[in-house]
């Protein structure tokens, strides 16, 4: 895009160490052309090379600029708040070491901007996983492209989108406000920033372009702060961002305020206990500290939640300790996304649904529930070479009333791309409840759509199971896989010769299945698995 507007756009890009990617984020704020005045580069007082390629790249290009820091600040919020006070354009923009601006990112914001007399302008924002190249929409739902929204408390739900790098910002509405990021060793410093932004209740304006870049390299040998969450002390920092900016939004707007308070109990709380691990010490640090916070939440607040995330606090507030093995992991598999309630299904003494005999914690909610936000539970074996068989358990009777009477497969592409969706097979009730099926499907054409879509080397799919009811309603959940499934196993084929089918245990306890076709698949395969290997002991 060729641009026909100023240089009115300050990028601050802050890099720590990064010196074989920052090179890259830099020169992507370049290449928005001119209607970017500068790139201010600040150095957090690296120990490689990442003075040396900045300073470099300083020689070659007048409009970058580079700020040494002497000391490291410990977080992003210091190196953020430098490029602030050297910006000199009207808009400022910022943008990590190891993320890039798309062209056109930086001209389609500050069009918005001005169009709109916005003093913040907001684009969409991709989750990149590295290597595969797979896109996750950051914050889906949050805006409509093209809206103006004239006060953040008429939309609750921007808290939810707490970054500060897909958005514009008017220089001088941070100063008027005093909006500048938590000093020090301070992180998730997003989330302090955005309350102190939404709380100055600034017009937003939308737009749907593609501003933002953020790579996400899960087996790198240090992987980003957000990502290191190998002690506690990570929740305990996202606990304490999130008190802060909930008491910053809340003194602004009691809506606003509420909206935080239901944001953490829907997804940060579920994110990090379906990531809780296996570690008694963690576990037991991790539900005492989590514990503690939810204990100081209104009662109105956690009303407020979906019914889900109502359930998890409530099984938290009833125990001082984390419960047994069998029904932590339950938890964990509840806290999943969606969300699965294992087996058994106890009632209390006025018959209604509790978690379980040990926990008798209501399950409130459970019957206005629609059928497609049950947390149903599919269990997936083995079939021989017929295809997967299932069983589908009831939900405390929720799922017998709609009747369920087929169920299909979805092989999902996490590399992204359409799903292959197998043809439907009846449902069988089951004399001790729940309804079973087995499910056919052939390997060989879950490979060749994948190959269709560009996957030459090894193909990895997310395997759901769609369940549709006599009443007309649907519901679609992830199976948990048996250990009986979880085998390699390598198939004659005339398409490819050889075609290995490894199914997996993914997040959450869900099912996935990796297929190599052919021998540049095997290789691929191979590769991958000692790639894992070896992040595997850089990380242990």
């Amino acid at each position: 895009m060729t641009s026909t507007i100023s240089p009115t756009v300050s990028v601050v890009v802050i890099a720590y160490n990064d010196a074989g990617l920052v090179g890259e984020a830099v020169s992507s704020a370049l290449a928005q052309g001119p209607v970017v005045a500068e790139v201010i580069a600040v150095n957090d007082a690296s120990s490689d090379g990442t003075a040396r390629v900045l300073d470099e790249l300083a020689a070659r290009h007048p409009r970058l600029k580079v700020l040494h820091r002497t000391e490291n600040s410990g977080g992003c919020g210091t190196p953020r708040n430098d490029g602030i006070a050297a910006a000199s354009a009207p808009y400022v923009l910022f943008l990590d070491s190891d993320d890039v601006m798309p062209p056109g990112a930086a001209d389609a914001l500050v069009r918005a901007a001005e169009e709109h007399r916005a003093p913040v302008t907001v684009g969409a924002c991709v989750r990149r996983e590295l290597p595969e190249g797979r896109d996750v929409p950051w914050a889906p739902g949050v805006y409509t492209a093209g809206d103006v929204i004239e006060r953040p408390a008429d939309r609750p739900g921007l808290v939810r989108d707490t970054l500060c790098v897909n958005k514009l910002y008017d220089r001088s509405f941070l100063d008027k406000h005093s909006i500048r990021f938590p000093d020090g060793r301070f992180i998730y410093e997003d989330f302090v920033f955005t309350a102190r932004v939404l709380a100055a209740a600034p017009r937003i304006a939308v737009i749907g372009d593609l501003v933002y870049v953020w790579h996400v390299r899960r087996s790198a040998a240090q992987v980003s702060i957000s990502l290191d969450r190998k002690d506690v002390g990570n929740w305990r920092s996202r606990i304490e961002a999130h008190r802060t900016a909930s008491r910053i939004i809340s003194a602004s707007s009691p809506e606003l305020g509420r909206a935080c308070q239901v944001k953490f109990l829907e997804y940060d709380l579920r994110m990090y206990l379906r990531e809780l691990g296996k570690d008694p010490e963690y576990q037991a640090a991790w539900w005492t500290l989590t514990r503690e916070y939810v204990d100081t939440f209104a009662e109105a607040d956690i009303e407020a939640a979906a019914a889900h995330a109502r359930w998890i606090v409530r099984v938290l507030r009833a125990t001082a300790t984390p419960p047994a093995p069998a029904d932590l992991d339950r938890l964990i598999r509840f806290a999943a996304d969606p969300p699965r309630l294992l087996p058994p299904y106890a009632t209390g003494a006025d018959g209604l649904p509790v978690w379980s005999a040990e926990l008798p914690v209501g399950l409130d909610g459970l019957a206005g529930l629609p059928v497609a936000e049950l947390p149903v539970a599919i269990d997936a074996g083995p079939a021989g070479s017929a295809g997967l068989r299932i069983h589908v358990h009831d939900l405390y009777g929720r799922l017998a009333a709609a009747g369920p009477h087929t169920a299909y497969l979805r092989f999902v592409p996490r590399a992204g791309g359409e799903p292959v969706v197998t043809r439907s097979a009846g449902l069988r009730p089951e004399e001790a409840g729940g309804w079973s099926a087995v499910l056919p499907f052939r390997l060989t054409a879950v490979a060749a759509a994948g190959r269709r879509t560009g996957g030459r080397g090894m193909q990895a799919w997310n395997i759901e199971v769609g369940v549709e009811c006599e009443d007309g309603s649907s519901l679609l959940t992830s199976p948990r896989p048996l250990d009986g499934l979880l085998h390699r196993r390598a198939l004659a084929s005339s398409r490819y010769g050889v075609l290995l089918a490894q199914p997996f245990r993914a997040a959450g306890g869900s099912l996935g299945l990796r297929l190599a076709p052919g021998a540049q698949g095997a290789l691929s395969f191979v590769r991958n698995r000692l790639h894992r290997a070896m992040a595997g002991r850089a990380s242990g």
